[in-house]
């Protein structure tokens, strides 16, 4: 069994989001590919978020997005920060 779960997971995300406004993440995919690229960064040699000492890069990842330590931004943010 995964903790947290993908339903926990993405509540968490979610969960900054106001009523009426388009919810951050919507679908399992868009976690695995967001716990995916944190983990990459923390390969990569970004200091974890949180205190795991020891664990693995992609746990790390998922615990970082379960406590909203990280934040998803949508292909279009970036795009718009990019712009700017």
């Amino acid at each position: 069994m995964l903790h947290p779960s993908y339903h926990d997971l993405i509540e968490a995300v979610n969960s900054g989001v106001e009523p009426g406004e388009e919810p951050v993440v919507q679908s399992r995919y868009s976690i695995v590919i967001a716990a995916a690229k944190r983990a990459r960064q923390l390969i990569a040699g970004e200091e974890p978020l949180t205190e795991n000492a020891g664990k693995k890069p992609l746990s790390v990842a998922v615990d970082e997005l379960y406590h909203q330590k990280v934040k998803i931004v949508s292909e279009d943010d970036t795009a718009d920060d990019a712009a700017e």
